[in-house]
C-alpha cells in the first residue's frame, strides 16, 4: 500500500497516510476537515547495486556527495 502525502486548506496542517485507495478523502487528524489536498512527495527506489531519487536526479538530496554509495 502507497503512503500519500497531504495539506489541510484549513489548518494547513500536513500529514501522511497509508491508503488502499485514493478515491477515498481523508479527514485531517488536526482539524478532521475533508478538504486536503494530495501533495506531490518524492520519492526513492534502489535497483541493483544503485539509488535512483525520483525525479530523476542523482544522490537522494539529503548530502552534497551525490553518490548514494556512500550513504545508502
Amino acid at each position: 500500500m502507497p503512503i500519500y502525502e497531504f495539506e489541510c486548506r484549513g489548518c494547513s496542517a500536513r500529514f501522511e497516510l497509508l491508503m488502499a485507495s485514493t478515491s477515498a478523502v481523508p479527514r485531517c487528524p488536526a482539524c478532521s476537515s475533508r478538504e486536503v489536498d494530495k501533495l506531490f512527495s518524492t520519492f526513492g527506489c534502489k535497483t541493483g547495486d544503485g539509488f535512483t531519487a525520483a525525479g530523476g536526479g542523482k544522490g537522494c538530496g539529503s548530502c552534497s556527495s551525490h553518490n548514494c554509495a556512500s550513504c545508502h
